[in-house]
Parts: structure tokens; C-alpha cells; sequence
């Protein structure tokens, strides 16, 4: 029994064209990298974004890169990304909303989840004007947690709010790698990757999702 869908939210239910990593691609080719917007999605997607310039700079090394280095880099991202949003147009992809509409009819909680800190994601629910016990019953963010994806803390807070005991009940839907990872580890009984996003159809299978999808309507026809 099906009783919470977790979605994350660029990439999965929000297309907002990459604009943050393109963002974060900026920021830290700024500081001397030359990292190119696939290198950026590969290391960076879906994690909460300090963690993600952590992990982006240190792959082109052996050596992990500091706090000293990462926190300029990260503080320059979120002034710019900032300025970015104030004019950016967002989108949901096509029948995000009657997908959500046709999970509420089955009494399915829907959480979403990002590696966004709590402020830039209201950002984005703004500008869809999206609010909680509407479009969506709950909101996790990066900033809400301990542990940031991979780690399941995001997930079993959702499962907390709605009082659900049993991880099996729940479905993990993402657009990268971290996102079904994230699902695995709170053992969920169903993860999806969809195609409309950070990763690609091979990328997405290296990490045996239960099911790959190219867009959210063919959720309802795997999951009822």
C-alpha cells in the first residue's frame, strides 16, 4: 500500500533549465576550475549545494578539498543565485499537477524533497505559487536535516510527519543518481529516476531503480 510519494523538486516536478547548477558551474569555474555543466550534474546533482561544490572541486583531485576552500565559492553561488531567481521564470513539466490531483484522490501524502536549503526552495514554490496542503502536503529541505542525500533523513522526516512506520510504504522519485540512492537507503519500497533532468536513462540504471520513467503521467500507470 502506497501511503507517501516523496518527489524532489528541480528536475523531477520543476524545470527550471538546470539554472542552479548552471549557477554553480559559474560560481566555481570563478574561483579557477574548468568544469563543464555535465561534470557539475555527475558530481553535484541532487546534494545539498555546499556539499555538492565539496564534492565537485574534489573529483578533479585525490585530496578533499577544505571548508576554507569551498565556503567563498558557496557563498558566491547563493548571492548569485539569488539575483538569478529575481527575474527567472519557472515551470512545472507537463500534468505535474494532475499527477499530484490523481495521487490525492488515492489518499497518497505527497512530501517534496530537495537539496535546497529551505529558503531557495520556497523561492521556486513561490513563483509556481504552489502551497503546502494544496499542490503538495509537505516540504523538506536540505536545511531541515542533519545528513543531506544520500543519507535518508530527508525521507524519514516526511514518514514522520504522516506517522508512517513502515519505509516499504513509500515511493522515491528523482531525477539523479543521489535521489535513488537516497530512496535506497531509507529502504523504500519503490524508487523511480525520470529522465527529465540531471541524469540520463544509463545513468539512472547504474543505480537499479525499480522503475525509469521519461515523464510524471507514466508514474500513475506503473505505481496503480
Amino acid at each position: 500500500m502506497i501511503q507517501l510519494i516523496v518527489f524532489d523538486m528541480a528536475g523531477t516536478t520543476i524545470n527550471e533549465n538546470n539554472v542552479v547548477y548552471k549557477t554553480l558551474q559559474k560560481s566555481i569555474n570563478k574561483f579557477g576550475y574548468n568544469f563543464s555543466l555535465e561534470e557539475v550534474l555527475l558530481y553535484g546533482a541532487g546534494k545539498e549545494k555546499h556539499q555538492a561544490i565539496k564534492d565537485i572541486i574534489a573529483s578533479e583531485s585525490s585530496t578533499k578539498k577544505n571548508e576554507a576552500e569551498s565556503l567563498p565559492i558557496f557563498n558566491d553561488f547563493s548571492e548569485l543565485l539569488k539575483i538569478t531567481y529575481q527575474n527567472f521564470e519557472v515551470a512545472t513539466f507537463p500534468e505535474t499537477e494532475l499527477v499530484f490531483k490523481k495521487l490525492k484522490e488515492r489518499d497518497v501524502k505527497i512530501a517534496l524533497n530537495t537539496g535546497y536549503n529551505r529558503k531557495t526552495a520556497l523561492q521556486l514554490l513561490n513563483k509556481l505559487n504552489w502551497k503546502q496542503g494544496n499542490q503538495y502536503d509537505a516540504l523538506i529541505t536540505a536545511s531541515d536535516v542533519e545528513k543531506g542525500r544520500p543519507e535518508a533523513d530527508m525521507i524519514y522526516k516526511a514518514m514522520e510527519l504522516f506517522h508512517i512506520s513502515e519505509a516499504r510504504n513509500v515511493v522515491k522519485v528523482g531525477d539523479s543518481i543521489i535521489d535513488i540512492q537516497e530512496g535506497k537507503n531509507a529502504t523504500c519500497g519503490i524508487t523511480i529516476g525520470v529522465t527529465t533532468g540531471a541524469h540520463t536513462k544509463e545513468q539512472l540504471k547504474s543505480v537499479n531503480p525499480t522503475f525509469i520513467i521519461d515523464s510524471l503521467p507514466e508514474l500513475l500507470q506503473k505505481l496503480f
